[in-house]
């Protein structure tokens, strides 16, 4: 039965996007069915990193949303542009970048039942292992669905204690709304910082499971998210950390 993994931060800046797509693609290449949908409405770009120009993608989640378009239809097969090959397929669900688009959803808003449905249709048209959702920062409405709808929520955080402050809102809401399974991802770690002390902190002030964790990496900022670093650099700590999560997190 497929899954669908909801990524979430309660602050901006944290990598999400970045990790969520990592995270999508390495699970990909052990031959699994893979969507990512982008449901940061108001600030889109995680099709950045796969290297594909908004224009091409004619569709986005918001045609959905305002009934323009089916939900199948927003989804781009970017397996091919990956490079991936054998079982594993990515297909990948954009947000508008239009700034009309953009206004329109934060003046009007929209049906966020929609959002539901539409990732049941997706896990059944397109024969899904594992649907994705790079969520909105904070708790919008539809980060408190995607949150609300997930067989396992991966809550991203920095030692940062703004980033501890507001991750507890996140997981106190997440207990209310039932959540089935959570667990955390630690990233942008300074090398001082001790990564075992660190991760005992987290557990124990969250008492939820750290499944990854990420030092700040020159080498990712200097990508600049211009594609998949676990693609173009697949020994780096960074790529086996990922890895990790994915085998004994994601897939185990």
């Amino acid at each position: 039965m497929a899954k669908i993994i909801a990524v979430h931060s309660f602050r901006g800046g944290t990598g999400k996007s970045n990790l969520t797509a990592n995270l999508a693609v390495a699970t990909a290449l052990q031959g699994l069915r893979v969507a990512i949908v982008d449901t940061d409405l108001q600030s889109p770009g995680i099709h950045v990193l796969f290297n594909i120009d908004e224009t091409i993608t004619k569709k986005a989640l918001n045609d959905y949303l305002w009934n323009r378009s089916s939900i199948a239809d927003t989804a781009y097969d970017v397996s091919s542009h990956l490079k991936i090959e054998g079982k594993g397929k990515v297909f990948l669900i954009p947000s508008s970048l239009n700034a009309d688009e953009i206004a329109k959803i934060i003046s009007e808003g929209y049906n966020v039942s929609l959002l539901n449905s539409g990732f049941r249709r997706l896990i059944k048209e397109l024969r899904l292992d594992y649907l994705f959702i790079d969520t909105h920062p904070g708790l919008s409405r539809e980060s408190l669905l995607s949150i609300a709808i997930s067989d396992l929520l991966i809550i991203l955080l920095r030692p940062d204690s703004q980033d501890f402050q507001g991750t507890a809102v996140t997981v106190n809401i997440a207990r209310q709304l039932k959540v089935q399974k959570m667990m955390m991802l630690i990233n942008k770690i300074p090398s001082r910082i001790d990564l075992l002390a660190l991760q005992e902190k987290v557990e124990h002030i969250y008492q939820v499971p750290v499944a990854g964790m990420f030092r700040l990496s020159e080498d990712i900022a200097q990508l600049g998210s211009s594609g998949l670093f676990c693609l173009q650099y697949s020994n780096h700590p960074f790529t086996q950390a990922i890895k990790k999560v994915v085998h004994q997190a994601i897939i185990n």
